[in-house]
């Protein structure tokens, strides 16, 4: 879980972007590194095999300064979707914090999103990890693509989960940010609630989500 280096003034967190095979979750990391990852001075790590596009995991690693004297790195990985890699996927849920399910919008993989789910909480149980002791959050990729489960069906599913939903086509970039941004504002208070983190550093949930935010939301020159 969590690590706090108090010597240090130094937190790291671990999020893992987990779905089912080409949901979009390698997208969603290469997205986001488009956007930050020079600024941040980080490097993306991908590994490709014939057939998943991620064999083990990519990984993104960020150092944000929320505040002087204590720097926060977060750690984003993804799995392999594919159900051969179903140990890769445990393995890389060790120690997790946060975790965004990244779900196809497709009617047709529909089974295999909750497919995917349930694999999510099976994998996490294995590791003694209950599912309600981290933060998930729900995107709906490829909201462009025809024959797509509604707005309306995913208004309704929001309304009858804990996790927040998000829309997205990762392609674009579209919903990226807002999905990593709510992924990073519930793994803080989650972590915030169980370590103090507000009274041993000295800094609030709204102060560090504002500083993520912007990191996201860069101006289109910076982008390019």
């Amino acid at each position: 879980m969590v690590f706090i280096d108090l010597q240090h003034r130094e937190l790291t967190l671990k999020l893992v972007y987990y779905g089912p095979a080409r949901s979009g979750k390698t997208t969603n990391l290469q997205q986001l590194h488009h956007i930050i990852g020079a600024r941040a001075g980080s490097e993306l790590v991908e590994l490709d095999t014939r057939d998943d596009r991620t064999l083990f995991f990519d990984l993104l690693p960020l150092r944000v300064q929320a505040r002087a004297n204590f720097h926060v790195r977060l750690r984003l990985f993804t799995v392999p979707g594919q159900v051969m890699h179903a140990a890769t996927r445990k393995i890389v849920l060790q120690g997790v914090d946060g975790v965004a399910f990244v779900a196809d919008s497709q009617v047709k993989e529909t089974r295999n999103n909750n497919e995917s789910f349930a694999d999510l909480r099976r994998n996490l149980q294995e590791n003694g990890i209950p599912l309600e002791d981290i933060a998930v959050v729900v995107q709906f990729n490829k909201r462009d693509l025809p024959d797509i489960r509604s707005d309306e069906e995913l208004d309704e599913l929001a309304r009858r989960g804990p996790e927040p939903v998000f829309q997205a086509v990762a392609l674009r970039g579209e919903g990226v940010a807002e999905t990593f941004v709510g992924l990073v504002e519930s793994t803080w208070i989650r972590v915030e609630r169980r370590f103090g983190l507000r009274e041993t550093f000295g800094v609030t949930a709204d102060e560090f989500v504002a500083q993520i935010r912007e990191l996201v939301v860069a101006p289109a020159s910076e982008r390019a």
